[in-house]
């Protein structure tokens, strides 16, 4: 695309931005409730889900990877929590926007660790958009998104109240230890705040076959703190901070140099022993927010500020992602819907240490930048057709370990409509071109065994297509849609021989759907997704690092039942299919949790649940996990089966 091209997309977004302003002021604004194509059902089909807080709560989340239990599309790697990585059907997170209360997440430093360390204990939501993100997601939404929000102290509050607090005690089986949270909030006048910590410990655990798997300790420890003050006007100007530390003993083997490094994403290599090595995982976030709960006419305003670093110690390199981010927005209310319009912007770098010897020892710094500016239009055209477009115009900026500079831009347009064709259903089609621009390389290996070099170093780009349908009839509703998301020129992130200007094309398409039963007591969901991951036009490898994952058919079904007022039942599961598509043939697997949770009416505040997962103790490596196809590598394998028990209390 020429400059002059780039320089008239982005005077068409400001045109449209400032023509939306116009119109707002016009118009006299009113509640317009949910847009249609905002709705829940809407979102899902498109491939915008939402994990809401009553099923994080079901899950009884301990880590990322119990978030998504009873997910399909959604899936995450398996063994302890520094290891574990998030894919969004079948491609990396890595190429998603992840944020955290809006904080701005940069990717791993390490490519054996996790992307982003999380800990679910005060987790209220999650917003996953799969391949289809609008334009005011943020920048750099490759693949989708996905957005973490954690509780504040008014979601916990009891009405009337101005304190209160939250003790929760696991202790399990296997290797799974104790694991406390400690939490306290209140309000006074306009005045709250919330004050949380969680210590989990354990030691290795076993796999279905009886084998200890080294390495997989929980050592983590999560400490959040919120702070936040509303006017009585609706002004309300919002501070969080956390930190998220996994510092056990995970297991190394030596690598090039001679040098160790930890690899806590594998059950070991086939060329070298295992030897538990220290290795560190840390994440820390702050976030400034105001906003205005009760807007006056057409001024809705958002302006938030975000820093965030990513520290990964893996004992032979270390390496340090930072990112400084913010966002300014304002909804308009139009007559028919709203626009979302605004500008945000990142400033990034990650920074490496080599501990080796010779070239071994090397380290150096990339720099990445951007500015963006975006509207996003949601609005109801007619009681049948509803509809959400947008575009976004981004400039970017790179330097890179050799001190090379580059600078490119670009632009974004997405849409997407929903029809309805009658009572029962309704049809959903969203497509979407996506600047991406420039990746960080990993942190940890800037300049590692040779110098890096950025020849025909370049930008990329995605297109995304989705169709689907939902029906909804009584107390059933079904949800089907076929997507295909291609990514072009993803810059090589791990380089091989430092050749930092390689690139590689990632696609993946394939099918989403979903049957749920809602009842008065209970409600069973089953999920199928069948995902064809390719790179370069050849199924994906399990170590695609930074790529994607040969995910191919998985069932996801999740269930629960009110036996009584005090007791309730539920059942997660997930299943996949024999993947004859890769080098090695993928084993099918199935796993299955029970719980059953009891909350007494003569003591409300007080919940204990029993949780049995993999209760028939199947030995198996999750289909997201690294290396699973792999002759060098022996895969990691999930827990066996684990039984736990939870109480909480409300004071």
């Amino acid at each position: 695309m020429t400059k002059t091209a780039n320089r008239r997309i982005a005077l068409a977004v400001l045109m449209c931005t400032t023509a939306t302003f116009a119109h707002a002021q016009d118009d006299t604004p009113f509640d317009l409730g949910t847009i249609r194509i905002e709705t829940a059902g809407a979102q899902s089909v498109l491939g915008n889900d939402e994990i809401t807080e009553a099923e994080i709560e079901e899950r009884n989340a301990a880590t990322v990877e119990d978030v998504f239990a009873g997910e399909s599309a959604i899936t995450a790697s398996g063994g302890a929590p520094i290891g574990q990585k998030v894919f969004v059907n079948g491609i990396e997170e890595s190429l998603l926007s992840v944020t955290i209360d809006g904080a701005r997440q940069n990717k791993s430093a390490f490519h054996h660790t996790g992307n982003v360390l999380l800990d679910p204990a005060l987790l209220k939501s999650v917003e996953i958009s799969a391949g289809l993100a609008p334009a005011d997601e943020g920048p750099n939404a490759l693949a989708g998104a996905i957005a973490y929000t954690t509780k504040d102290a008014r979601d916990l509050l009891e009405d009337g109240d101005t304190f209160g607090g939250r003790y929760s005690i696991t202790a399990g089986t296997n290797g799974m230890g104790f694991r406390n949270t400690l939490t306290i909030f209140g309000q006074q006048g306009g005045f709250e705040y919330l004050l949380s910590g969680t210590n989990a410990t354990g030691k290795d655990y076993e796999d279905g076959s009886g084998v200890s798997v080294l390495g997989t300790e929980a050592d983590l420890t999560d400490y959040i703190a919120k702070f936040a003050f509303t006017g009585a006007g609706g002004e309300r100007i919002a501070f969080s901070a956390s930190q998220t530390t996994d510092a056990g003993q995970r297991s190394g083997q030596p690598g090039p140099g001679g040098i160790f490094f930890i690899r806590p994403d594998f059950f070991g290599t086939t060329s070298g022993p295992n030897v538990l090595t220290p290795g560190l995982s840390e994440r820390t976030s702050y976030t400034l927010t105001y906003t205005d709960e009760h807007p006056d006419g057409w001024l809705n305003p958002t302006v938030q500020l975000s820093y965030n670093e990513q520290e990964i110690d893996a004992s032979g390199v270390a390496g340090v992602n930072k990112s400084f981010s913010g966002v300014a927005k304002n909804e308009f209310q139009l007559s028919n819907g709203t626009v979302t319009a605004g500008l945000d912007f990142f400033d990034e770098r990650a920074t490496g240490e080599g501990r080796g010897p010779g070239p071994f020892g090397s380290s150096g710094r990339e720099d990445h930048s951007n500015i963006g500016i975006f509207a996003q239009v949601r609005q109801d055209l007619t009681d049948r057709i509803s509809l959400s477009y947008g575009a976004r115009y981004d400039w970017q900026k790179f330097t890179g370990a050799d001190g090379s500079e580059f600078s490119d831009s670009g632009a974004s347009a997405n849409g997407s409509v929903d029809v309805v064709l009658n009572d029962n259903w309704t049809l959903n089609a969203g497509a979407s071109s996506s600047y991406g621009g420039y990746e960080l390389g990993e942190a940890s290996l800037i300049n590692f065994g040779s110098p890096w070099n950025y020849a025909g170093f370049a930008t990329s780009r995605a297109e995304a297509l989705r169709l689907g349908v939902r029906y909804t009839g009584g107390a059933w509703s079904a949800k089907a849609a076929v997507f295909d998301t291609k990514v072009h020129d993803i810059n090589d992130v791990l380089p091989s021989e430092g050749n930092r200007g390689a690139s590689s094309d990632l696609r993946s398409k394939g099918f989403d759907g979903s049957l749920t039963y809602t009842g008065n007591q209970g409600f069973a969901t089953l999920n199928y997704t069948y995902a064809d991951v390719e790179i370069d036009g050849a199924t994906a490898g399990s170590t695609a690092y930074y790529l994607g994952r040969p995910l191919g058919h998985i069932f996801g079904l999740e269930m629960g039942y009110d036996v009584t007022p005090e007791w309730r039942v539920g059942a997660t599961a997930q299943i996949a299919l024999k993947n004859e598509d890769t080098a090695t043939v993928l084993p099918g697997y199935e796993v299955v949790n029970l719980y059953a949770e009891y909350q007494p009416t003569r003591m409300e505040n007080l919940n204990l649940r029993v949780d049995v997962r993999n209760i028939f103790d199947a030995t198996f490596s999750r289909r997201s996990s690294d290396g699973i196809d792999s002759g060098r590598i022996i895969p990691l394998t999930d827990p066996g089966r684990t039984i736990s028990v939870t109480a909480s209390l409300k004071f």
